[in-house]
């Protein structure tokens, strides 16, 4: 069996859960499955609003009249234009972590290497209040890696319950052939992984059983699992596929803090890019990787070719059970999704282009890693959390709070992310990818490129953080995207300059 790791126990890959589209009580039996098909589309510039929705009160994005977030495409060079409207109720209905929530929202562009200042990836300054809106001009420089990233809110104090409610979506940097030209005309499928709560009633069991929920205990976590993985608002949607056929599979992991440890029966994944960073845009000669499973956190995404299964067999997407730790919360095992053999899948597919645009690469050679690695941390990052709250280096969050590091801004540096807690977290930083060399004092062969890492329970990892771009000067933070953890205080600021 193949395995990576990704600062957890194993490397995984995150999925992102879309608001299931059926509402309303289930029967004892299931309703005839689904058929999965990608979310709409849209290029710059677009009008996106935040509203409650109006059969449950829950919060969503709303687009061109429907409550079904886009994908937003394009490319390096390109800028993402937003007019953002805040049109949530003023009285919310819904708790966050510190009372009621007050629905204020705005927009982070996770993974993109742009501008921590107004008007792009403000998280800090930039806030949106019902009847407000905010106008978003994002420059994806020319020199971003072609691959999957992802938008979602991040007012603190209430990102967990809007990312629970399903205020997320996809973005796509286009280009992605030229780092992989054998993927030009492969049919591309997006699939969000978000959330369905299960409420305390005989339909929770009727819907663990659908999604094959095993009875017995997973890991060290107490309780009975509360949410169940959707994929693009779908429970156990079928994925048409012909016998043969090679899919782009661009899978993000979209639920506050549920662990996608992802797996097809009978196959392997062929993985070309994580947390949507080629595998070669730093190692020209990285071939694809052949993986049994994959582990995605929170967060985390996965592009991945994906074979058809002979006909007749039955193949499934499943998540594998992940141990979060004692103090965790339960991750079981589930089926995702159910492959079916089709010979034209419908709803038919877009294919991804042929890209003859040179490749963008940015090495970094063995003797730098090796001197970084030599060399002391220049930073250390310690998480810890108590009945009180969640904390870094002993600090919990303040919008008010000044930056606990600063940056110089063209170097590489080393830094340690060490946890004192008996749960994982997922590190991510704003603005950058690092290199994830080390975990627990032990080497990673190989090494990866993320914007998010699971940082194990009483351990550590080790990683080298690019902050060579100009253009992300300015102050920005860093936190554990476990987005309950991240409400609670475990979240500092950073300083660019």
């Amino acid at each position: 069996m193949t395995t990576h790791t990704q600062g957890g126990v194993r490397f995984t890959v995150m999925a992102v859960l879309w608001p299931l589209l059926f509402v309303g009580k289930l029967s004892a039996q299931s309703p005839p499955a689904q058929t999965l098909a990608n979310p709409r589309t849209v290029r710059s510039p677009l009008t996106l609003s935040a509203v409650n929705d109006a059969r449950n009160g829950l919060g969503s994005f709303r687009y061109e009249g429907e409550e079904d977030p886009p994908v937003i495409y394009t490319a390096p060079g390109e800028s993402i234009t937003i007019t953002y409207r805040n049109a949530m109720s003023t009285h919310s209905g819904e708790i966050c972590v510190d009372g009621p929530c007050s629905n204020m929202s705005n927009l982070h562009f996770h993974g993109l290497h742009v501008s921590p200042n107004s008007p792009q990836d403000d998280v800090i300054t930039m806030m949106t209040m019902p009847g407000e809106s905010l106008n978003y001009v994002v420059d994806v420089p020319l020199d971003q890696a072609p691959g999957l990233y992802w938008y979602h809110t991040h007012p603190h104090g209430e990102s967990y319950q809007q990312s629970l409610d399903g205020m997320s979506g996809a973005i796509v940097i286009e280009g992605i052939s030229r780092y992989y030209p054998s993927v030009a005309q492969l049919p591309e499928r997006i699939l969000v992984l978000r959330d369905k709560v299960l409420d305390a009633t005989p339909q929770a069991e009727v819907l663990r059983k659908r999604v094959d929920v095993p009875k017995e205990k997973c890991g060290r976590a107490s309780g009975d699992p509360a949410r169940l993985f959707t994929v693009n608002g779908l429970l156990r949607p079928e994925i048409p596929i012909a016998p043969g056929e090679r899919q782009l599979w661009r899978i993000v992991n979209a639920s506050p803090d549920l662990y996608a440890d992802l797996k097809v029966d009978r196959t392997r994944m062929e993985v070309i890019a994580l947390d949507g960073m080629p595998l070669n845009f730093h190692a020209p000669d990285r071939r694809p990787e052949l993986l049994d499973h994959i582990l995605v956190s929170p967060a985390g995404r996965v592009e991945a070719i994906v074979t058809g299964p002979e006909m007749g067999t039955r193949v499934s997407l499943r998540s594998l059970c992940f141990d979060t730790g004692i103090d965790g919360d339960p991750n079981p095992a589930m089926v995702l999704a159910d492959l079916v053999a089709n010979p034209r899948p419908v709803p038919p597919l877009p294919r991804i282009p042929l890209d003859n645009k040179p490749a963008i690469r940015k090495e970094l050679s063995k003797a730098q890693l090796s001197r970084l690695e030599r060399g002391p941390a220049q930073f250390v990052a310690v998480f810890t959390e108590d009945d009180h709250g969640f904390y870094i280096n002993g600090k919990k969050y303040s919008p008010k709070s000044d930056p606990m590091v600063t940056v110089d801004i063209g170097h590489y540096r080393r830094w340690r992310v060490e946890n004192k807690t008996r749960e994982v977290h997922p590190f991510h930083i704003h603005q950058v990818h690092f290199l994830l060399y080390q975990q627990n004092g032990q080497r990673l062969a190989p090494a990866e490129w993320l914007d998010t890492a699971n940082v194990p329970a009483n351990g550590s990892i080790e990683t080298i953080m690019d902050f060579t771009d100009p253009v992300i000067r300015g102050v920005s933070v860093f936190h554990c995207h476990l987005l309950k953890h991240e409400d609670k205080g475990m979240m500092a600021k950073v300083l660019f300059r």
